[in-house]
């Protein structure tokens, strides 16, 4: 028998998108497969859509809202496979993505290797999605995968990975602490336990761009930036437990210099507490700067304030251009058509 795989779903106000992720799962071309979607307290349609697919055979689980990380705790308790994909509830998986990197599971080390993908983000039209390679986007030992992620400041979706249940166990549950970078953190901590990230480029996943709503900004909530502030102590924990090396202190100090940005001005405590935290790395952190200069000649006639927010507002409006055009296409057209 073909290994069993679990997909993972966790669910919030995710109503608008739902039934296209299901769809995406339930189409895996892999032949031995659970598909568990848990609703997080939704307060839209979304139960009621998940519910529909019961008669097909998806698992559902329902819990009080208590966030992402802890519906993902909860799908995993349930689950019964050897191999686990995560998958959020508006992303999608082409069809023979679990395929391909089951495929590939031959060619790794063992158990605790885990496989990536390639993906591309979109808005409304799938088919659209573009496909831009990262340096993560390499068969790579945990110290590189690491370097790479903390010195460029990337990344990859949950959707992207596919892994033992043997790996998953021994990183631990999601930390249900966070309601920003809760993957970031958590991928972190599970390479760092891994034999390596294996990766395999003909598997696809999709990762929509789904606005400001989403738990991948940051804004000025307080509770994300005191979420993002958890995750990078455990960022630095996680590498130097791999290794702990004058490269990885250098990468460490770049990774918090980067993020450290978001705490200016309106987080003084978080600020204090991330520069003692460079230099407990043997650092110090330089003042943040604005990452484009025409926001630092704002910076000049306005102050921090408006060029930082600047800075953020004009990247959302034209993000939110293309989404508006993206959808009335969406609309307009349909997406297959």
């Amino acid at each position: 028998m073909p290994p069993l795989v679990s997909i993972l779903i966790p669910a919030y106000n995710a109503g608008q998108w739902i039934a296209e992720t299901i769809k995406s799962a339930q189409a895996q071309t892999w032949p031995r497969k659970e598909i568990i979607v848990v609703d997080d307290g939704s307060k839209d349609q979304t139960l009621s859509v998940i519910r529909r697919f019961e008669t097909s055979g998806v698992k559902v689980a329902t819990q009080a809202n208590q966030g992402g990380s802890a519906a993902r705790n909860m799908a995993f308790a349930i689950s019964q496979g050897e191999y686990i994909q995560w998958l959020d509830a508006d992303d999608l998986l082409v069809a023979d993505k679990i395929e391909r990197q089951m495929e590939a599971l031959g060619r790794c080390s063992g158990p605790r290797t885990v496989l990536s993908s390639a993906w591309g983000s979109f808005y409304y039209r799938s088919r659209k999605a573009r496909f831009t390679p990262t340096e993560l986007w390499k068969t790579l030992s945990p110290i590189e995968w690491l370097l790479s992620k903390y010195q460029r400041c990337t990344y990859m979706p949950p959707a992207t990975w596919l892994l033992s249940r043997e790996i998953t166990q021994s990183a631990g549950p999601w930390d249900t602490r966070l309601s920003f970078d809760d993957d970031g953190e958590y991928f972190c901590r599970l390479i760092s336990k891994s034999d390596g990230v294996y990766f395999v480029p003909e598997a696809k996943s999709l990762y929509r761009h789904s606005g400001s709503g989403s738990m991948s900004y940051v804004g000025q909530s307080d509770k994300k930036m005191e979420s993002l502030m958890i995750s990078m102590k455990s960022h630095v924990e996680q590498i130097r437990a791999v290794e702990d090396s004058a490269r990885v202190k250098a990468a460490c100090l770049q990774y918090l210099q980067w993020w450290s940005f978001y705490f200016v001005p309106s987080r003084p405590d978080l600020t204090r507490e991330t520069e003692k935290l460079a230099a407990s790395l043997g650092g110090h952190l330089q003042p943040p700067r604005l990452w484009n200069n025409r926001y630092q000649v704002v910076q000049k006639m306005f102050g921090w304030n408006v060029a930082k927010r600047a800075q953020s507002l004009v990247p959302q409006m034209r993000a939110s251009f293309s989404r508006s055009w993206d959808k009335a296409l969406f609309r307009l057209g349909g997406q297959n058509s």
